[in-house]
């Protein structure tokens, strides 16, 4: 009998991890990131995680969303010409080639003061990257996984930012790119005729000059499937989604559409796109601004979940695996529904436990690694595996039950009479 119990010990372990981080995101509540109706002479967007900034025509410009960092302070920004935004923060470029930034600065990704003779930014999760007139590249920030590693680039024509990936587009059409690559995402070595590239969080996007589209990297949702796109003229990739604007100034969408991130068949008249994490925005030939989606949650308030106070930011990949695995093979049972009920009712104190104690987090997150290891083996089967899985699941719950109920038969604390 030893083995059940371990098993469904360990079921309910991950079980109550995976809830945790299953709503980490909960820290980022109601933002309105999509609050762009009353915008007029944008001229330009940019999308961050869960912000977005809109460049006007007199080189002012505009943020909305989070600005838990500071990220949307841009209301004093005059002379800008090109706008970005990363997770937590939003960079501006300015007529005479400086830049400023403002949000996050954690990792450096706002240490922008001293660039000169920049033509283009981009932001990334933590980093922030700059084309030169020389077209060559500097960046800042995070280089955990060498997202920063552009120093050898040269003939450069166009850059982007994904999570901890950075890509560049050559003057000869090809492109390159550095950092994170566990999902295939920089593997865009032969890729030609690209005349514009798009990093998403963990996928990579090339528009090529026929008006075709390529992607590489992450597809569990569906936001590399761009093969049949035709007459594009500009693209963008967001956490798990991908657009594309056409030629008509109409919109077409792959990927999650988990808040409604590619509700866009209905656009008309757009002249550029941006993607965030899970809202997408566009700038109509009016200078007026669309946007759909967005981060919007109906659970307990911020601040009471167990994985936003370890890890301080939603662990987008971790989270949508875990998701899926709650919502495959968990809620969809009642030994799954009650653990994840139970965890919703004891995380708040222990949330605020870890906030004030951060030498904790660490191990915290340690803890969650089984759980989203376990998760990524599950949630990644076969319908026939899937099914044998949730017989085993089924099977340790009887056993369980079996295990208890004569445990109890036995012992005299339940026998007295």
């Amino acid at each position: 009998m030893l083995l059940p119990v371990l098993l469904s010990i360990a079921l309910a372990f991950s079980l109550i991890l995976h809830a945790v981080v299953a709503e980490a995101s909960d820290d980022y509540n109601h933002f309105p990131e999509c609050d762009v109706g009353d915008w007029t002479n944008i001229i330009e967007v940019a999308a961050g995680s869960l912000h977005t900034v809109g460049l006007k025509s007199d080189g002012t410009v505009l943020a909305t969303g989070d600005n838990s960092s500071g990220q949307c302070d841009v209301g004093s920004w005059t002379d800008i010409i090109k706008v970005a935004a990363g997770f937590e923060h939003t960079v501006g470029l300015k007529d005479d080639g400086t830049v400023i930034a403002v949000g996050a600065n954690y990792d450096g990704q706002g240490n922008v003061g001293d660039w000169t003779d920049i033509t283009q930014v981009a932001a990334g999760w933590y980093h922030t990257v700059g084309l030169k007139f020389d077209n060559t590249v500097v960046a800042v920030g995070d280089n955990s996984s060498g997202q920063c590693n552009v120093g050898g680039w040269t003939n450069i024509t166009q850059v982007t930012a994904g999570s901890h990936h950075t890509v560049g587009l050559k003057s000869d059409d090809t492109v390159v790119a550095v950092g994170w690559n566990k999902h295939g995402q920089c593997n865009v070595g032969g890729w030609m005729n690209i005349t514009q590239v798009a990093a998403g969080w963990y996928h990579t996007v090339g528009l090529k000059s026929d008006g075709t589209v390529v992607a590489v990297g992450w597809n569990r949702r569906g936001q590399c499937n761009v093969g049949g796109w035709t007459n594009t003229t500009q693209v963008a990739a967001g956490l798990f989604h991908t657009v594309g604007l056409k030629f008509d100034g109409t919109m077409v969408a792959v990927g999650g559409n988990s808040s409604g991130e590619c509700d866009i068949e209905a656009w008309t008249d757009i002249i550029q796109v941006a993607c965030g994490e899970s809202h997408t925005v566009g700038v109509k030939s009016n200078g007026t601004v669309v946007a759909v989606g967005g981060t919007v949650w109906d659970e307990p308030a911020p601040g009471c979940f167990i994985a936003t106070a370890a890890y301080g930011a939603p662990m987008a990949e971790d989270i949508q695996v875990l998701r899926d695995f709650r919502d495959e093979y968990l809620l969809t049972n009642p030994l799954g529904q009650a653990l994840v009920d139970f965890y919703y009712r004891v995380s708040q104190p222990i949330a605020e436990f870890i906030t004030e104690h951060p030498s904790l987090k660490p191990v915290v997150r340690a803890g969650l690694v089984p759980a989203v290891a376990m998760s990524t083996m599950v949630v990644n089967t076969t319908p026939a595996e899937k099914t044998a899985i949730m017989g085993l699941l089924a099977l340790v719950s009887v056993v369980l039950a079996i295990w208890v109920t004569r445990r109890r038969g036995r012992d005299p604390e339940y026998t007295r009479g």
